[in-house]
């Protein structure tokens, strides 16, 4: 960290030198957002995570209930790399540890059903008690309401019609 290197690209491959000594290689990617990871290279604490697998996080989080499980498989499978949603997930097991299984399961619950899949928002969900609120199910749609000085849109597309013939 701090210190010049030099990097050489060919078609194939990116090197990376270090005073003239070759300290990396990795093939190249051309793809957007892809990513070519030497495992040798993560820190330590990201090459634990490794271990981890998508299934072993979904069965952990369907070990608190199943709006958790689901929440979690939501999570990792709106990430290009489920990796990426791993800290997200994990974010969520150490809540698990804070709060009750029940509140976990209502805000898992309320998360997954207005879509709001996110460590993020469960967190502040918990915090503000806001999984113990009610939550329609439906929105009410407004309609115009009926009185007889009230003309609606058929009126209106009646009188365009015979204004345009």
């Amino acid at each position: 960290m701090g210190q010049r290197l030099d990097v050489r690209l060919t078609q194939h491959v990116i090197e990376v030198f270090h005073r003239g000594r070759r300290v990396a290689s990795h093939r190249r990617a051309f793809a957007k957002g892809q990513y070519v990871t030497d495992v040798a290279h993560r820190p330590k604490a990201h090459q634990k995570q490794l271990e981890w697998t998508p299934s072993r996080l979904v069965h952990w989080g369907e070990s608190i209930g199943p709006n958790t499980g689901i929440l979690v498989a939501r999570i990792l499978e709106r990430k290009k790399h489920p990796e990426q949603g791993y800290r997200a997930c994990l974010g969520l097991l150490n809540l698990s540890k804070q709060y009750p299984r029940e509140r976990m399961e209502a805000a898992a619950l309320r998360a997954l059903t207005i879509d709001s899949c996110s460590y993020r928002s469960v967190k502040s969900m918990l915090q503000t008690r806001m999984e113990q609120t009610y939550l329609p199910l439906e929105t009410s749609v407004e309609t115009t309401p009926q009185h007889s000085n009230i003309r609606g849109a058929d009126y209106y597309k009646a009188a365009m019609n015979k204004t345009l013939h």
